[in-house]
Protein backbone atom coordinates (compact mmCIF):
# COMPACT_ATOMS: atom_id res chain seq x y z
CA UNK A 1 0.00 0.00 0.00
CA UNK A 2 0.74 3.71 -0.08
CA UNK A 3 2.78 5.18 2.53
CA UNK A 4 0.35 7.75 4.49
CA UNK A 5 0.86 10.99 3.65
CA UNK A 6 1.40 12.70 7.33
CA UNK A 7 -1.29 14.86 8.86
CA UNK A 8 -1.16 18.65 8.78
CA UNK A 9 -0.40 18.51 12.24
CA UNK A 10 2.99 16.89 11.82
CA UNK A 11 3.94 18.36 8.80
CA UNK A 12 4.04 22.05 10.62
CA UNK A 13 6.57 20.20 13.17
CA UNK A 14 9.05 21.22 10.46
CA UNK A 15 10.37 24.04 11.73
CA UNK A 16 11.43 22.78 14.74
CA UNK A 17 12.61 19.16 13.98
CA UNK A 18 13.88 19.43 10.42
CA UNK A 19 14.75 22.61 9.39
CA UNK A 20 16.53 23.71 12.36
CA UNK A 21 17.73 20.22 12.68
CA UNK A 22 17.02 20.18 16.29
CA UNK A 23 16.55 18.08 18.83
CA UNK A 24 12.38 17.17 18.87
CA UNK A 25 10.43 17.19 21.98
CA UNK A 26 10.64 13.63 22.05
CA UNK A 27 13.69 13.13 22.27
CA UNK A 28 14.49 15.51 24.80
CA UNK A 29 11.82 13.58 26.95
CA UNK A 30 12.85 10.77 26.76
CA UNK A 31 14.23 9.14 29.68
CA UNK A 32 18.11 7.29 28.64
CA UNK A 33 18.44 3.28 30.48
CA UNK A 34 21.33 2.07 31.92
CA UNK A 35 23.12 -1.44 32.34
CA UNK A 36 22.40 -4.26 30.02
CA UNK A 37 19.56 -3.03 27.21
CA UNK A 38 17.54 -4.75 24.36
CA UNK A 39 17.19 -3.25 21.58
CA UNK A 40 14.64 -4.08 18.49
CA UNK A 41 15.61 -3.48 15.16
CA UNK A 42 12.93 -3.29 12.04
CA UNK A 43 14.72 -4.21 8.50
CA UNK A 44 13.66 -6.01 5.40
CA UNK A 45 17.16 -6.87 4.70
CA UNK A 46 17.84 -10.87 4.43
CA UNK A 47 19.75 -12.75 7.35
CA UNK A 48 20.01 -9.52 9.25
CA UNK A 49 19.18 -11.85 12.51
CA UNK A 50 22.29 -13.58 11.30
CA UNK A 51 24.81 -10.51 11.42
CA UNK A 52 22.96 -9.17 14.64
CA UNK A 53 24.08 -12.54 16.40
CA UNK A 54 27.96 -12.06 15.62
CA UNK A 55 27.29 -8.54 17.19
CA UNK A 56 25.42 -10.20 20.61
CA UNK A 57 27.54 -12.55 21.36
CA UNK A 58 30.99 -9.61 21.22
CA UNK A 59 28.75 -7.35 23.03
CA UNK A 60 26.24 -9.03 25.83
CA UNK A 61 25.26 -5.53 27.29
CA UNK A 62 23.86 -4.73 24.27
CA UNK A 63 21.57 -6.99 22.52
CA UNK A 64 19.92 -6.80 19.19
CA UNK A 65 16.38 -8.34 18.30
CA UNK A 66 15.92 -8.27 14.53
CA UNK A 67 11.95 -8.11 13.56
CA UNK A 68 11.81 -9.00 9.42
CA UNK A 69 9.47 -6.10 7.84
CA UNK A 70 7.93 -6.00 4.04
CA UNK A 71 9.89 -3.60 2.38
CA UNK A 72 8.67 0.00 0.47
CA UNK A 73 5.55 2.25 1.66
CA UNK A 74 4.11 -0.67 3.92
CA UNK A 75 6.93 -0.87 5.61
CA UNK A 76 7.74 3.09 5.81
CA UNK A 77 3.76 3.29 6.62
CA UNK A 78 3.76 0.76 9.32
CA UNK A 79 6.77 2.70 11.42
CA UNK A 80 5.02 5.78 11.27
CA UNK A 81 2.00 4.40 12.74
CA UNK A 82 4.25 2.60 15.56
CA UNK A 83 5.90 6.13 16.52
CA UNK A 84 2.47 7.91 16.80
CA UNK A 85 1.64 5.33 19.24
CA UNK A 86 4.59 5.25 21.34
CA UNK A 87 5.89 1.86 20.69
CA UNK A 88 8.37 2.20 17.97
CA UNK A 89 11.45 -0.04 17.24
CA UNK A 90 14.84 1.35 18.61
CA UNK A 91 16.23 1.02 15.14
CA UNK A 92 14.70 1.39 11.48
CA UNK A 93 15.52 0.50 8.20
CA UNK A 94 14.50 3.60 6.13
CA UNK A 95 14.88 4.47 2.56
CA UNK A 96 16.71 7.52 1.64
CA UNK A 97 13.45 9.03 0.00
CA UNK A 98 11.24 8.08 2.95
CA UNK A 99 13.80 9.75 5.46
CA UNK A 100 12.24 13.09 5.53
CA UNK A 101 8.94 11.98 6.38
CA UNK A 102 10.23 10.53 9.68
CA UNK A 103 11.92 13.65 10.41
CA UNK A 104 9.12 15.15 9.85
CA UNK A 105 6.90 13.12 12.05
CA UNK A 106 9.54 13.85 15.11
CA UNK A 107 9.94 9.83 14.38
CA UNK A 108 13.50 9.45 14.68
CA UNK A 109 15.87 11.33 16.24
CA UNK A 110 19.19 13.60 15.74
CA UNK A 111 22.36 11.44 16.15
CA UNK A 112 24.61 13.25 14.96
CA UNK A 113 26.65 13.34 18.55
CA UNK A 114 27.05 9.73 18.57
CA UNK A 115 28.04 9.04 14.59
CA UNK A 116 30.62 12.01 14.34
CA UNK A 117 33.14 9.28 14.77
CA UNK A 118 32.26 7.52 11.42
CA UNK A 119 31.21 10.37 8.90
CA UNK A 120 34.87 9.96 6.61
CA UNK A 121 33.39 6.45 5.72
CA UNK A 122 30.70 7.68 3.25
CA UNK A 123 31.41 10.07 0.62
CA UNK A 124 29.70 13.42 0.26
CA UNK A 125 26.91 12.64 -1.87
CA UNK A 126 25.48 9.74 0.34
CA UNK A 127 25.67 11.63 3.76
CA UNK A 128 23.73 14.23 2.26
CA UNK A 129 21.12 11.96 1.72
CA UNK A 130 20.74 11.44 5.71
CA UNK A 131 21.48 15.22 6.79
CA UNK A 132 18.88 16.52 4.71
CA UNK A 133 20.62 19.80 4.32
CA UNK A 134 20.67 20.34 7.73
CA UNK A 135 23.30 19.73 10.72
CA UNK A 136 21.60 17.26 11.92
CA UNK A 137 22.30 13.64 11.29
CA UNK A 138 19.05 11.25 11.43
CA UNK A 139 20.72 8.21 10.08
CA UNK A 140 23.83 6.06 8.88
CA UNK A 141 23.78 5.08 5.72
CA UNK A 142 23.77 1.55 5.17
CA UNK A 143 23.78 0.44 1.39
CA UNK A 144 23.47 2.60 -1.80
CA UNK A 145 22.50 2.51 -5.58
CA UNK A 146 25.10 4.57 -7.58
CA UNK A 147 23.72 4.79 -11.06
CA UNK A 148 25.91 3.86 -14.06
CA UNK A 149 25.17 2.70 -17.93
CA UNK A 150 24.99 -1.07 -18.45
CA UNK A 151 25.35 -2.13 -22.10
CA UNK A 152 25.99 -5.24 -24.76
CA UNK A 153 29.17 -4.88 -25.91
CA UNK A 154 28.76 -7.44 -28.30
CA UNK A 155 26.01 -5.67 -29.84
CA UNK A 156 27.72 -2.15 -29.87
CA UNK A 157 30.69 -3.82 -31.86
CA UNK A 158 27.70 -5.02 -34.18
CA UNK A 159 26.34 -1.68 -34.74
CA UNK A 160 29.37 0.27 -34.96
CA UNK A 161 28.95 2.18 -31.96
CA UNK A 162 31.48 3.51 -29.14
CA UNK A 163 30.66 3.58 -25.28
CA UNK A 164 29.10 7.36 -25.48
CA UNK A 165 30.62 9.41 -23.06
CA UNK A 166 28.38 12.22 -23.35
CA UNK A 167 24.18 12.26 -23.50
CA UNK A 168 25.12 14.24 -27.11
CA UNK A 169 26.68 11.15 -28.19
CA UNK A 170 23.72 8.65 -26.36
CA UNK A 171 21.12 10.43 -28.26
CA UNK A 172 23.25 9.83 -31.65
CA UNK A 173 24.06 6.50 -31.15
CA UNK A 174 20.49 5.69 -29.99
CA UNK A 175 19.66 7.13 -33.66
CA UNK A 176 22.48 5.51 -35.59
CA UNK A 177 20.94 2.18 -33.54
CA UNK A 178 17.52 2.74 -35.10
CA UNK A 179 18.72 3.53 -39.01
CA UNK A 180 20.38 0.36 -38.92
CA UNK A 181 17.51 -2.24 -36.95
CA UNK A 182 14.20 -0.30 -36.55
CA UNK A 183 13.65 -3.93 -33.98
CA UNK A 184 16.46 -2.26 -31.47
CA UNK A 185 17.05 0.59 -29.51
CA UNK A 186 19.82 1.68 -27.49
CA UNK A 187 17.81 2.20 -24.74
CA UNK A 188 14.58 3.50 -23.19
CA UNK A 189 12.80 5.90 -20.84
CA UNK A 190 10.89 5.01 -17.83
CA UNK A 191 7.57 6.36 -17.10
CA UNK A 192 7.28 3.75 -14.03
CA UNK A 193 10.41 4.39 -11.98
CA UNK A 194 10.62 8.45 -10.75
CA UNK A 195 13.17 6.89 -8.51
CA UNK A 196 15.29 6.70 -11.80
CA UNK A 197 14.60 9.61 -13.17
CA UNK A 198 15.49 11.01 -10.29
CA UNK A 199 18.87 9.54 -10.23
CA UNK A 200 19.19 10.97 -13.80
CA UNK A 201 18.15 14.42 -12.18
CA UNK A 202 20.65 13.95 -9.92
CA UNK A 203 23.46 13.46 -11.86
CA UNK A 204 22.65 16.54 -13.89
CA UNK A 205 22.72 18.64 -10.64
CA UNK A 206 19.16 19.12 -9.86
CA UNK A 207 17.97 19.85 -6.53
CA UNK A 208 14.22 18.84 -6.11
CA UNK A 209 14.24 19.73 -2.66
CA UNK A 210 15.93 22.26 -0.35
CA UNK A 211 15.43 23.99 2.76
CA UNK A 212 15.96 27.44 2.97
CA UNK A 213 15.55 29.32 6.47
CA UNK A 214 12.97 27.66 8.14
CA UNK A 215 10.72 26.82 5.18
CA UNK A 216 11.15 24.40 2.41
CA UNK A 217 12.03 25.02 -1.54
CA UNK A 218 10.55 22.82 -4.22
CA UNK A 219 12.42 22.84 -7.37
CA UNK A 220 11.21 19.39 -9.32
CA UNK A 221 11.35 21.75 -12.29
CA UNK A 222 14.42 23.27 -11.81
CA UNK A 223 16.95 23.89 -15.29
CA UNK A 224 19.11 20.73 -14.75
CA UNK A 225 15.74 18.58 -14.67
CA UNK A 226 14.26 20.22 -17.32
CA UNK A 227 17.24 19.79 -19.37
CA UNK A 228 17.05 15.64 -18.29
CA UNK A 229 13.04 16.25 -19.25
CA UNK A 230 13.55 17.83 -22.43
CA UNK A 231 16.01 15.23 -23.70
CA UNK A 232 14.82 12.14 -23.08
CA UNK A 233 11.02 14.26 -24.26
CA UNK A 234 12.81 14.87 -28.13
CA UNK A 235 14.26 11.26 -28.32
CA UNK A 236 10.93 9.06 -26.55
CA UNK A 237 8.91 11.74 -29.70
CA UNK A 238 10.70 10.91 -32.64
CA UNK A 239 10.83 7.24 -31.33
CA UNK A 240 14.87 6.96 -31.27
CA UNK A 241 14.01 5.27 -27.31
CA UNK A 242 11.58 2.68 -25.77
CA UNK A 243 8.82 3.68 -24.14
CA UNK A 244 7.33 0.59 -23.09
CA UNK A 245 7.05 -0.13 -19.62
CA UNK A 246 9.72 -1.71 -17.17
CA UNK A 247 9.53 -4.82 -15.35
CA UNK A 248 6.97 -6.86 -17.82
CA UNK A 249 7.26 -9.79 -19.42
CA UNK A 250 8.33 -7.64 -23.16
CA UNK A 251 10.52 -5.26 -21.52
CA UNK A 252 11.96 -8.88 -20.14
CA UNK A 253 12.27 -10.28 -23.29
CA UNK A 254 13.71 -7.18 -24.82
CA UNK A 255 16.41 -6.84 -22.41
CA UNK A 256 17.47 -10.93 -22.92
CA UNK A 257 17.03 -10.59 -26.84
CA UNK A 258 19.14 -8.20 -28.04
CA UNK A 259 16.65 -5.34 -28.23
CA UNK A 260 17.81 -2.79 -25.72
CA UNK A 261 21.36 -2.55 -25.93
CA UNK A 262 21.98 -0.36 -23.09
CA UNK A 263 19.90 0.40 -19.40
CA UNK A 264 20.98 3.37 -17.32
CA UNK A 265 20.52 1.83 -14.19
CA UNK A 266 22.08 1.25 -10.41
CA UNK A 267 24.91 -0.96 -8.81
CA UNK A 268 22.09 -3.76 -8.04
CA UNK A 269 21.60 -3.99 -11.73
CA UNK A 270 22.94 -7.73 -12.01
CA UNK A 271 20.84 -9.13 -9.95
CA UNK A 272 18.01 -7.72 -12.19
CA UNK A 273 20.02 -9.07 -14.68
CA UNK A 274 21.08 -12.51 -14.74
CA UNK A 275 17.09 -13.03 -13.55
CA UNK A 276 15.52 -11.15 -16.13
CA UNK A 277 18.21 -11.39 -18.77
CA UNK A 278 19.77 -14.72 -18.90
CA UNK A 279 20.94 -14.81 -22.20
CA UNK A 280 23.29 -12.30 -21.90
CA UNK A 281 25.66 -13.43 -18.99
CA UNK A 282 28.89 -11.97 -20.13
CA UNK A 283 27.90 -10.01 -22.89
CA UNK A 284 26.91 -6.43 -20.87
CA UNK A 285 29.41 -4.59 -19.39
CA UNK A 286 29.26 -1.20 -17.05
CA UNK A 287 29.99 2.11 -17.66
CA UNK A 288 29.89 5.74 -16.23
CA UNK A 289 26.84 7.24 -17.10
CA UNK A 290 27.55 9.75 -20.26
CA UNK A 291 27.95 13.18 -19.16
CA UNK A 292 25.98 16.62 -19.71
CA UNK A 293 29.48 18.42 -20.56
CA UNK A 294 33.08 16.79 -22.04
CA UNK A 295 35.04 15.73 -19.17
CA UNK A 296 32.54 16.07 -15.94
CA UNK A 297 32.39 12.93 -13.78
CA UNK A 298 29.06 12.98 -12.13
CA UNK A 299 26.59 10.26 -11.41
CA UNK A 300 23.10 10.05 -9.60
CA UNK A 301 21.63 7.45 -6.76
CA UNK A 302 18.23 4.98 -7.69
CA UNK A 303 17.75 3.93 -4.24
CA UNK A 304 19.43 2.71 -0.97
CA UNK A 305 18.23 2.81 2.90
CA UNK A 306 19.92 4.05 5.66
CA UNK A 307 19.34 2.80 9.50
CA UNK A 308 17.73 5.47 12.04
CA UNK A 309 17.50 5.44 15.52
CA UNK A 310 13.73 5.80 16.84
CA UNK A 311 12.75 9.59 18.37
CA UNK A 312 11.77 7.34 21.44
CA UNK A 313 14.37 5.07 21.74
CA UNK A 314 15.42 4.82 25.62
CA UNK A 315 18.73 3.29 24.37
CA UNK A 316 20.14 6.27 21.88
CA UNK A 317 23.50 5.79 22.71
CA UNK A 318 23.46 1.91 22.45
CA UNK A 319 21.36 1.62 19.17
CA UNK A 320 23.60 4.57 17.56
CA UNK A 321 26.87 2.52 18.90
CA UNK A 322 25.24 -1.06 17.42
CA UNK A 323 24.31 0.96 13.75
CA UNK A 324 28.37 2.59 13.57
CA UNK A 325 29.34 -1.10 13.95
CA UNK A 326 26.67 -3.04 11.90
CA UNK A 327 27.32 -0.28 8.82
CA UNK A 328 31.35 0.48 9.13
CA UNK A 329 32.53 -2.13 10.95
CA UNK A 330 34.84 -4.27 8.29
CA UNK A 331 33.60 -8.32 9.81
CA UNK A 332 30.31 -6.49 10.26
CA UNK A 333 30.28 -4.64 6.63
CA UNK A 334 31.52 -8.04 5.35
CA UNK A 335 28.65 -10.02 6.84
CA UNK A 336 26.32 -7.50 4.86
CA UNK A 337 27.84 -8.09 1.76
CA UNK A 338 27.81 -11.89 1.91
CA UNK A 339 24.41 -12.50 4.02
CA UNK A 340 22.25 -9.49 3.09
CA UNK A 341 23.78 -9.05 -0.72
CA UNK A 342 23.53 -5.57 -0.20
CA UNK A 343 26.35 -2.75 -2.19
CA UNK A 344 27.83 -1.03 1.03
CA UNK A 345 27.38 2.68 1.39
CA UNK A 346 30.92 2.97 3.19
CA UNK A 347 33.89 3.57 1.36
CA UNK A 348 35.62 1.26 3.42
CA UNK A 349 33.35 -1.83 2.37
CA UNK A 350 33.32 -1.20 -1.06
CA UNK A 351 36.66 -2.07 -1.07
CA UNK A 352 35.71 -5.25 0.08
CA UNK A 353 34.03 -6.36 -3.20
CA UNK A 354 37.03 -7.50 -5.63
CA UNK A 355 35.49 -10.90 -7.42
CA UNK A 356 32.93 -9.14 -10.47
CA UNK A 357 29.45 -10.86 -10.02
CA UNK A 358 29.22 -14.01 -11.80
CA UNK A 359 27.09 -12.62 -14.36
CA UNK A 360 29.68 -10.22 -15.02
CA UNK A 361 32.82 -12.52 -15.83
CA UNK A 362 33.94 -11.06 -18.62
CA UNK A 363 34.50 -7.72 -16.65
CA UNK A 364 36.61 -8.07 -13.82
CA UNK A 365 36.71 -4.65 -12.47
CA UNK A 366 33.26 -4.58 -12.43
CA UNK A 367 33.63 -3.71 -8.79
CA UNK A 368 36.42 -0.88 -8.73
CA UNK A 369 34.22 0.35 -11.50
CA UNK A 370 31.21 0.61 -9.17
CA UNK A 371 33.41 1.81 -6.54
CA UNK A 372 34.85 4.76 -9.05
CA UNK A 373 31.90 5.85 -9.94
CA UNK A 374 29.82 5.55 -6.80
CA UNK A 375 31.79 8.70 -5.08
CA UNK A 376 30.69 10.70 -7.85
CA UNK A 377 27.49 10.69 -7.26
CA UNK A 378 25.99 14.39 -6.21
CA UNK A 379 24.22 15.21 -3.24
CA UNK A 380 20.43 15.26 -2.95
CA UNK A 381 17.99 16.18 -0.49
CA UNK A 382 14.63 14.20 -0.72
CA UNK A 383 11.15 16.35 0.52
CA UNK A 384 8.89 14.67 3.09
CA UNK A 385 6.18 14.34 0.67
CA UNK A 386 8.00 11.99 -1.81
CA UNK A 387 5.17 9.68 -2.90
CA UNK A 388 2.83 12.48 -3.92
CA UNK A 389 5.74 13.79 -6.51
CA UNK A 390 6.28 10.16 -7.34
CA UNK A 391 2.69 9.74 -8.27
CA UNK A 392 2.69 12.78 -10.25
CA UNK A 393 5.55 11.75 -12.14
CA UNK A 394 3.80 8.70 -13.31
CA UNK A 395 0.86 9.79 -14.30
CA UNK A 396 2.00 13.07 -16.04
CA UNK A 397 5.10 11.14 -18.10
CA UNK A 398 2.74 8.68 -18.76
CA UNK A 399 0.08 10.95 -20.39
CA UNK A 400 3.52 12.77 -22.27
CA UNK A 401 4.39 9.41 -23.70
CA UNK A 402 0.81 8.43 -25.00
CA UNK A 403 -0.12 11.81 -26.30
CA UNK A 404 3.44 12.71 -27.53
CA UNK A 405 3.80 16.05 -25.62
CA UNK A 406 6.26 17.85 -24.06
CA UNK A 407 7.86 15.93 -21.38
CA UNK A 408 9.39 19.83 -19.86
CA UNK A 409 5.25 20.47 -19.24
CA UNK A 410 4.86 17.21 -17.47
CA UNK A 411 7.60 18.42 -15.21
CA UNK A 412 5.76 21.01 -14.59
CA UNK A 413 2.59 19.28 -13.43
CA UNK A 414 5.10 17.13 -11.25
CA UNK A 415 6.19 20.73 -9.72
CA UNK A 416 2.72 22.00 -9.20
CA UNK A 417 1.07 18.67 -7.82
CA UNK A 418 3.95 18.42 -5.17
CA UNK A 419 3.67 22.18 -4.06
CA UNK A 420 -0.20 21.85 -3.35
CA UNK A 421 0.39 18.79 -1.65
CA UNK A 422 2.68 20.41 0.71
CA UNK A 423 1.05 23.54 1.33
CA UNK A 424 -2.19 21.83 1.91
CA UNK A 425 -0.86 19.54 4.60
CA UNK A 426 0.56 22.53 6.03
CA UNK A 427 4.49 23.21 5.54
CA UNK A 428 6.20 26.47 5.01
CA UNK A 429 7.37 27.03 1.58
CA UNK A 430 9.67 29.56 0.57
CA UNK A 431 8.79 31.99 -2.43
Amino acid sequence: MRTKRLSAALSVLLAGALVAGCSSGAEEQTPQETGPVELTFWTWAPNMDKIAAVWNEAHPDIKVTVSKQAGGDEAAAKFLTAAKAGNAPDLVQAEYQMLPSFVAAEAVADIKADVEGVRGEFSDGIWSLVTLGTDAVYGLPQDSGPMMLYYRQDLFAKYGIAVPKTWDEYAAAARTVRAKDKSVYLGGFSTKDPGWFAGLSQQAGGQWWAITGEAWKVGINDEATKKVADFWGGLAKEGAVDTQAPWTPEWNAALNGGKLLTWASAVWGPGVLSSNAPDGKGKWAIAPLPQWSAGESYSGFWGGSSIAVSAGSKHRKAAAQFLSWLNTDAKAVDLLIKEAAIYPAAKSGQKLLTTAPEYFANQPDFWQQATTIAGTARGFTFGPNVNVAYGAYKDAFDKAVQQKSSFADALTSVQDATVADMKKSGFTLAG
